[in-house]
């Protein structure tokens, strides 16, 4: 049965479920990446990072309040540049993010359980059940459950900042190394940290579930963008001073990393717990939005017809929802996606290069930003793309070919 979906989510839910798709696995994992390309250079790539993201927000929440429907750009792009705008944003959407489920399921069981791989995937795929049995049930309590895990992922880095402070060895001497420090570094480091800043589309794509869209959500998308802002600030600085860019870039871990050389590793566990609760509010963000971008390419045909239902009851994209677990739970069993980042910041900057684009093309009643803003918006996701890890880059080009010749192929056939 397909149908539309309840308007439920007021300001203060819409902040909430992006600062649940920000405040996620990335705080935990990108800064060791983004160390590597750039070492102090990283905090650079923050702010490029951090604007480039400004610019983003700024034209989805303009679209959005003009379309408040589900699909975020996929919407956006078909109607303001055309049909292929729109799939080439949904395709590199609902595939990105759904390799992100996977890496966020992964994330939650390697923090959570040290042990064998085949306890850590089997409560990955619990995890990735459970939290889709909680969308399917209504956005409302996807809002509740996220407010948790915000909560608690934000103590746990507020612990992890002041124990970094009070622990006694960090030192302003690790930030003083900018030898070989380059631009394209630099670059990549903010194309590598963008994956974290990327959540606040969540909100967009959930435009058809906000009360009055054209107020809540050009409120909602900065106000979330910059608190999330604000917490990678105080967190990569604390990072940095406690153990350098060489041994952020050498871990997995990196905050463990930076708790453990600051004199403060009995905080080890609250990192852990922190990094586990907060992938856990990302991958229940994640379900939500690519649900909402599933449904809105089935309701136009660029993907089954059968994934647009929306549940009577609950009144959610259940089929998405349900296909995206079985998904996700099939690459969990067999692909190690953990090192998902540059993809997934492939196809997101592709998104939001079309979305500034979209943005850039509307007429002066239905502006709220400067049009200099999406230009600049485009010129920088398209300079962070081409900067990404080369096998990023690759893995990307062949996701979007693989995805625009099906559709061709698709067209052709109902032509026929």
């Amino acid at each position: 049965m397909s149908g539309t979906l309840a308007r439920r989510l007021d300001t203060k839910d819409a902040v909430v479920i992006g600062l649940g798709s920000m405040i996620g696995a990335g705080v935990f994992a990108a800064f060791g990446p983004a160390a590597r390309a750039a070492g102090n250079g990283l905090l650079i790539g923050l702010l490029i990072a951090a604007f480039i993201a400004y610019c983003n927000a700024t034209a989805s929440a303009q679209l959005a309040a003009v379309h408040p429907t589900s699909g975020g750009t996929y919407v956006y792009g078909r109607e303001r540049l055309g049909p292929w705008w729109g799939f080439t944003a949904g395709w590199g959407f609902v595939v990105g993010k759904t390799a992100s489920c996977a890496a966020m399921a992964l994330t939650v069981a390697t923090y959570a359980l040290p042990g064998p791989w085949w306890a850590q995937r089997a409560l990955a795929i619990a995890c990735v059940i459970g939290l889709a049995a909680l969308n399917y049930r209504g956005v409302t309590r996807t809002v509740l459950m996220t407010r948790v895990l915000v909560g608690t992922s934000l103590t746990a880095l507020a612990v992890v900042a002041a124990g970094i402070a009070l622990g006694g060895e960090a030192t302003g001497a690790h930030l003083g190394g900018w030898a070989g420090v380059g631009a394209y570094g630099v670059l990549q480091s903010a194309g590598l940290l963008f994956f974290a800043f990327a959540g606040f589309a969540r909100i967009a794509t959930m435009g058809e579930e906000v009360r009055d869209p054209a107020r809540t959500i050009p409120r909602a998308i900065p106000l979330a963008l910059f608190l999330a802002v604000a917490v990678y600030v105080i967190v990569g600085v604390a990072a940095l001073l406690a153990a350098g860019p060489e041994r952020l870039a050498a871990s997995t871990a990196p905050l463990t990393t930076a708790v453990e050389a600051a004199g403060a590793g009995f905080l080890s566990p609250v990192v852990r717990i922190g990094a586990a609760l907060a992938s856990l509010g990302a991958l229940l963000a994640l379900i939500a939005g690519i649900g909402r971008t599933g449904l809105a390419m089935a309701r136009e045909r660029d993907l089954p017809t059968w994934l647009a239902a929306v549940h009577p009851r609950f009144q959610v994209p259940h089929h998405a929802e349900i296909a995206l677990a079985v998904v996700v739970c099939a690459l969990v069993a067999t692909v190690d996606l953990r090192g998902v980042i540059g993809f997934s910041s492939f196809g997101v900057l592709v998104y939001y290069a079309i979305a500034n684009a979209s943005a850039f093309t509307q007429p002066a009643g239905q502006r709220r930003w400067p049009r200099w803003l999406n230009a600049v918006g485009v010129a920088g996701c398209l300079t962070l793309v081409a900067t990404l890890p080369w096998q990023s880059v690759v893995a990307g080009v062949l996701m979007f070919t693989v995805g625009l010749a099906g559709r061709a192929v698709v067209l052709a056939a109902r032509a026929r």
